[in-house]
């Protein structure tokens, strides 16, 4: 009996080990068995198959894991369409064009840049004030810099990122057939003008390391004419708007206008086109902006939802007219300027560059009396000093430019040099009726027939229109009528005082201060106790010394 059992269990125990030694096909596999890598077999090895054991059912082969659960991929578009996600995606894909770009690796530069962009407008800001200007901010950046970038692909006249582009197109063939033909006049002459100021230009411009090429910006702005003055008040060889030129430094009162200035406003506008190009990167767009505001271009550029404008001619399609003509003009003078002989134009040598010295004064005085003085002529002086808005220096300390070695003997006669002064005169007008004659205006308002004819311009004593309105010195027969004052500058070489009327809203310091008159001298000479004024009063105003 014993025996018998122990053959039963040797029997049970040897069915148990080839038991477990099967494989294991019916074992349901563990969750994580189809993440795990597989070994693909030796390059020699073919794939072991299992053996088939005929003492046991074949079981179906385990189907293969089925695909991640869906709540597991969930998170993942979430966070897709998360706005901070794309936000910071956005700035990484920018961080890495910088990188390459960094590395001369144009091409993957603009992929990353591509990349951003393409993330930026899948944000939605849902009406996230913060979030929208934050989107707003990184696509603006991104298309400036795609600009900078398509910038340096660019054959240029030198350089890279300093020089101006060199395209040849039809907008720019345009331009060059107009200065060739209708303005052909105009490009000749401002070219001899501009040896007035561009060897001073060329020398500012290699300090502030910008491209030499500006030198020729004033052609198209006004034709190196210091006085140009446009339709938009834009005035001077830079043609600055009075808000620009006093962002930059320029000053304008009564006496001065430095936007006329050409040496100040020259270093305003450097300052300027380098504030442009470190917002647009290249020199096409920082000259369309130069042009038209940099407001106008930004808002060009922020408009355009799908394309960022990666090329300017893109760019410059959408500028306004006036603008889309300035940067291929620009080109065209600098194409005819390299090369006149090969578009037919005839350049002459330009005139020479205005050489004078400056001269510290503190006295007002007329420019044809200051002429007069050192005997040149007074287009000359006036050539040097255009800032000056009445042909009279300041009232303030100012520094003349007279011309080169005249300086000491303006010094030894500035005591001979009349004081200039204004003096106020009062008119009527008179709107001409039929039948009326110059004489019989004469005697109505007490004055003379000469007198009426220098005013108003007239070289025909009886000429006269019906309806021609008359500006007539007031007299006693001027009641009624309406009345203007003017002022009018005048040098005093005597000791005659002049006189001023008091006006409402005058008061003595004005006064003074406006005849640059001593106030006691003042109130001295007019017998007066305070300094209250009447309106109409009739003031003695000190003779200049």
């Amino acid at each position: 009996m014993n025996s018998y059992l122990a053959r039963t269990l040797v029997i049970l125990l040897f069915f148990i080990a080839a038991a477990c030694s099967l494989p294991r096909q019916n074992q349901a596999p563990k969750p994580e068995d189809h993440l795990q890598p597989k070994s693909p077999p030796a390059p020699d090895e073919k794939p072991r198959l299992p053996q088939e054991d005929k003492t046991v059912a074949p079981v179906e082969p385990a189907s293969q894991p089925p695909p991640s659960p869906e709540p597991r991929l969930e998170p993942e578009r979430n966070q897709a369409q998360n706005p901070e996600f794309l936000l910071n995606e956005a700035r990484e894909s920018f961080r890495h064009s910088q990188d390459f770009w960094g590395k001369g690796d144009l091409k993957n530069a603009i992929a990353a840049l591509d990349q951003a962009y393409r993330l930026i407008l899948q944000l939605d800001p849902r009406g996230d004030e913060d979030l929208a200007h934050q989107k707003e901010k990184i696509r603006l950046t991104v298309c400036k810099r795609m600009l900078e970038i398509y910038a340096t692909q660019q054959t240029s006249a030198e350089g890279l990122q300093k020089a101006i582009p060199l395209v040849w197109n039809r907008y720019v063939e345009r331009e060059i057939n107009l200065f060739k033909s209708g303005e052909k006049k105009f490009f000749v002459e401002a070219h001899k003008r501009s040896g007035r100021y561009r060897p001073m230009i060329l020398t500012a411009l290699e300090r502030a390391g910008l491209p030499k090429e500006l030198s020729w910006l004033p052609l198209i702005e006004s034709g190196f004419r210091a006085d140009a003055l446009s339709s938009a008040r834009a005035l001077g060889i830079w043609q600055f708007i009075p808000s620009t030129g006093y962002k930059f430094g320029l000053k304008r009162d009564r006496w001065l206008d430095e936007r006329m200035d050409a040496q100040k406003s020259t270093q305003a506008a450097i300052a300027y086109l380098r504030e442009l190009h470190n917002i647009f990167g290249d020199w096409c767009t920082v000259l369309a902006a130069y042009n038209c505001g940099e407001v106008r271009v930004l808002e060009v550029i922020r408009t355009q939802k799908i394309n960022y404008l990666d090329n300017f001619w893109d760019l410059f399609e959408k500028l306004p007219q006036e603008t889309a003509r300035y940067v291929p003009r620009f080109i065209a003078a600098l194409l005819i300027i390299s090369d006149p002989g090969r578009f037919g134009i005839d350049l002459e040598e330009p005139h020479s560059l205005l050489s004078f010295e400056p001269v510290r004064i503190s006295k007002q005085m007329l420019l044809k009396d200051v002429a007069e003085s050192l005997e040149v002529s007074l287009e000359s002086i006036e050539a040097l000093n255009p800032e000056l808005r009445l042909k009279i220096t300041p009232a303030e300390a100012y520094d003349l430019k007279v011309p080169r070695g005249k300086g000491d003997l303006l010094l030894s006669k500035l005591d001979e040099i009349p004081v200039a002064r204004f003096s106020e005169k009062r008119y009527a007008f008179h709107r001409v009726q039929s039948g009326e004659t110059l004489t019989q205006l004469a005697g109505r308002y007490h004055t003379s027939v000469k007198m009426i004819m220098e005013i108003n311009n007239i070289k025909e004593k009886d000429f006269l229109r019906v309806g021609q309105k008359l500006k007539i010195p007031a007299g006693g027969a001027a009641a009624g009528k309406e009345i203007e004052t003017e002022t009018e500058i005048v040098s005093t070489r005597n000791s005659e005082p002049l006189r001023h009327r008091v006006k409402k809203g005058d008061s003595l310091r004005n006064i003074a201060q406006h005849y640059n008159a001593n106030l006691d001298e003042l109130m001295r000479l007019n017998h007066l106790k305070s300094t209250q004024l009447r309106s109409d009063q009739e003031l003695l105003i000190p003779p200049g010394k």
